[in-house]
């Protein structure tokens, strides 16, 4: 039998070996997440880590809340003492030391704002600079488009060219991040606008005639009649509400359901309808008065021209990721041609609904996500809408 005492040592070896082996790679790991590559790779890291952190609180424009957020990263971008941000009207961010010249800062950036051109201040020409340790400021425009909407200001105890430089690029990201902020305040105005037309679309021709119809039955059959009413009521309700761009799938199949009884109304058994709905999709968000508009396309321009009957089917199914609706007629159909031409804006055409509902989808959720529609004459249409079922911060 070997003797144990030496297999014992033996095995002490082989643990201690492994164990610096461990340590080893481990360190060798470690220092290599601590060092992040070369000092030039670990500046460009820290540079746009701090851009990063401040462009998520100029999201929404300048405005006191974002900027001073904003302004603790830009200054440890500058190395500065103290960096201030204003707007036309007033200081919203000072960052740092020498916080005793914040009341004197738009004064001197007056010249900036007016002008548009970035100034050095030092002692000399403004005396109060003197009695701290910062002795001189740089005062860069922040410009969106032509106009100065504020300035980036940057204390140190002297101004070189190096600051001078990266001031102006931090004032020229700041009006980049601004811009931003504007477009996306833009492109929600243009969505309310989109909502707005719709609704005037329905107001007009269906009001006139949900109307007319309701009256047709005040003396024959006065409860029908007062039904429609109650019915035309709480759909101009709904589609006239002043409050939210986004609904539920069950909310707009309750606005069409009141929309198909009052075209019912009209139309008698020349409008048949079959509903497929998974329940599992009901909950999902879509944008306000996007399905209506497509059922209305689908008796106004496909069984309104159509000889006897017809048939539309309006479906919602359980796609993955995604919500399916499909609305499909055995109408007069389109031509496909000339349906593109209106969907790109070249044309107009009767079916703005459709163009306003399919802009607006892209806009939402990305040109992958825009009306499908297969249609030709006398084949009647189908349109597929995809939206997802997953969307932080629509909020129905």
């Amino acid at each position: 039998m070997p003797d144990s005492p030496l297999y014992a040592a033996a095995a002490v070896a082989v643990i201690a070996l492994a164990i610096a082996v461990v340590v080893g790679v481990g360190l060798k790991v470690l220092r290599s997440f601590r060092e992040l590559g070369t000092d030039a790779e670990r500046a460009t890291y820290n540079t746009l880590h701090a851009a990063s952190k401040a462009g998520q609180h100029l999201r929404t424009g300048l405005n006191p809340a974002g900027a001073a957020k904003a302004s603790r990263q830009l200054r440890g971008l500058l190395g500065c003492d103290a960096l201030a941000i204003t707007d036309v009207s007033g200081v919203l961010a000072w960052d740092g030391a020498a916080e005793e010249l914040k009341p004197q800062l738009m004064p001197l950036a007056a010249d900036v704002l007016a002008g548009g051109r970035t100034q050095v201040i030092t002692a000399g020409d403004f005396p109060a600079l003197a009695a701290g340790r910062v002795s001189s400021a740089v005062i860069a425009p922040i410009r969106a488009g032509s106009r100065v909407v504020g300035v980036v200001a940057a204390f140190a105890p002297s101004a070189g060219a190096g600051l001078v430089r990266a001031t102006s690029e931090v004032a020229d990201w700041v009006a980049a991040q601004v811009e931003l902020a504007e477009l996306d305040a833009s492109r929600t105005l243009l969505m309310e606008a989109e909502v707005r037309a719709l609704r005037a679309q329905i107001s007009p021709h269906f009001i006139y005639n949900s109307l007319n119809a309701i009256a047709s039955f005040i003396n024959t059959d006065p409860a029908r009649a007062r039904e429609l009413v109650v019915e035309f009521a709480d759909f101009t309700r709904y589609s006239f509400r002043r409050h939210g761009d986004f609904t539920t799938l069950a909310e707009e199949l309750r606005c069409i359901d009141r929309y198909l009884l009052l075209e019912r109304a009209r139309f008698g058994e020349r409008v048949q309808v079959s509903l497929r709905i998974a329940p599992e999709v009901l909950g999902t968000v879509i944008p306000f008065l996007s399905l209506q508009p497509l059922v209305e396309n689908a008796v106004r321009h496909g069984l309104e021209a159509k000889e006897g009957p017809g048939h539309i089917t309006i479906a919602a199914n359980d796609s993955g990721a995604f919500a399916e609706v499909t609305i499909e007629d055995d109408g007069v159909g389109m031509d496909p041609v000339q349906l593109q031409s209106m969907l790109a804006g070249h044309t107009d055409g009767e079916h703005v609904g459709l163009r306003n509902v399919d802009a607006r989808l892209r806009q939402v959720y990305g040109d992958d996500h825009g009306l499908v529609i297969e249609t030709a004459p006398g084949e009647g249409t189908l349109i597929t809408m995809r939206v997802p079922k997953s969307q932080p911060g629509h909020d129905a």
